[in-house]
């Protein structure tokens, strides 16, 4: 959720958004958040009675909603959409062998969206990826984006992952991500890209076109470098 704007806002990438509960702000590692629950509880309170409501009572299957709210109090709760929550893989998905090698190529963490771990090389352009997949076909590619919009899809479509620096997990890129299954960590604060120049910069590390990086779509962390996936 966010304070103070607008749902196209927050589907654009524009706006940072906050945890619900705090049970996903600590699973997220999102310190910085105020949680709905801890910031609105009464709205929280009337959010899950609605949805008790639409699935125990009306006997509807789990439901993504989408809600607003003008005050503090839970009749100031408005639910605007509700709709069948979308069926997520029940399959392990790929994983990074542990390894000392791992922890120390941490760079950050976002919100991982879709997939699993992925290692690939870092992309910024449509040329960039026509180029690398006439080269090494074989070498997963990772778009990296600021934030995404609706004219991204073709890059989005032919890359295997996507790391943006924006949007939380009903952003654009999130759903664009899942719905195309490409492994996907958003949100990641720290990251700034400077496209033209292809580029982009993670905790004082530059990424440059060609690099190396590995991300993982299920926990949200992103790694410098290669490593050893399993489950693949």
């Amino acid at each position: 959720y966010t304070t103070r704007n607008q749902g196209e806002d927050v589907v654009s990438g524009l706006v940072k958004t906050c945890s619900v509960s705090v049970k996903q702000k600590m699973a997220e590692v999102r310190d910085q958040d105020h949680a709905l629950e801890e910031a609105f509880p009464e709205v929280l309170r009337s959010l899950r009675d609605m949805a008790k409501g639409l699935v125990y009572e009306k006997g509807w299957s789990a439901q993504e909603i989408e809600f607003t709210f003008e005050g503090p109090t839970g009749d100031k709760l408005y639910l605007l959409q509700s709709r069948d929550m979308v069926v997520r893989r029940t399959k392990p998905y790929p994983s990074f062998v542990p390894a000392p090698g791992l922890k120390e190529a941490l760079l950050a963490k976002g919100i991982g969206v879709s997939g699993g771990a992925l290692c690939g090389r870092i992309v910024f352009s449509l040329d960039d990826i026509k180029r690398f997949r006439n080269e090494e076909p074989n070498t997963p590619l990772i778009l990296i984006r600021s934030d995404t919009v609706p004219d991204d899809i073709q890059e989005i479509s032919a890359a295997d992952g996507l790391l943006t620096g924006k949007g939380g997990a009903t952003s654009h890129a999130s759903i664009v991500a899942h719905q195309l299954e490409k492994t996907g960590v958003v949100g990641c604060s720290d990251l700034v890209v400077y496209e033209k120049e292809g580029r982009g910069v993670l905790k004082g590390k530059t990424l440059r076109c060609g690099d190396f990086l590995s991300i993982d779509g299920r926990k949200g962390f992103v790694y410098e470098g290669r490593h050893e996936i399993q489950g693949d």
